[in-house]
């Protein structure tokens, strides 16, 4: 009787657990949804989370992330592998877009923190 009262367990959880999926997202992607910040060139690291998450801008433009999450360590990597910054909890970390194109990026240290830059001729 025990088995059978595991197997109706599991199957209820499941049940219940399959309209729970949501967007699939980390709770962090959501804030890459938001709209771009249009000419903005520092992102803040604080609370966790790249403000503002997602900026565009125009080629040749240099972006500053700036480390003010009090003894919290970030860095800043980009998907594509075209930056990385060194770990820090203090400090800047600076890269220039030459190139049109969209760049995410993320915290290897905390999942779900991510960002996104729009480098376009519009920004």
């Amino acid at each position: 009787m025990g088995a059978l009262r595991n197997a109706v367990t599991i199957a209820v959880v499941a049940v219940l657990c399959a309209g729970c999926g949501g967007s699939g997202l980390d709770p962090g992607d959501q804030a890459l949804e938001t709209p771009p910040v249009k000419g903005a060139t520092q992102v803040t690291t604080k609370n966790l989370k790249f403000t503002p998450p997602v900026i565009e801008i125009t080629p040749g433009t240099t972006v500053t992330w700036k480390f003010d999450d009090g003894s919290v360590p970030h860095n800043v990597k980009a998907a594509g592998g075209e930056f990385i910054s060194p770990t820090s909890e203090k400090g800047t970390f600076t890269h220039e877009f030459t190139k049109a194109g969209t760049f995410d990026y993320k915290c290897d240290l905390h999942p779900g923190m991510n960002g996104r830059v729009i480098v376009s001729d519009n920004g």
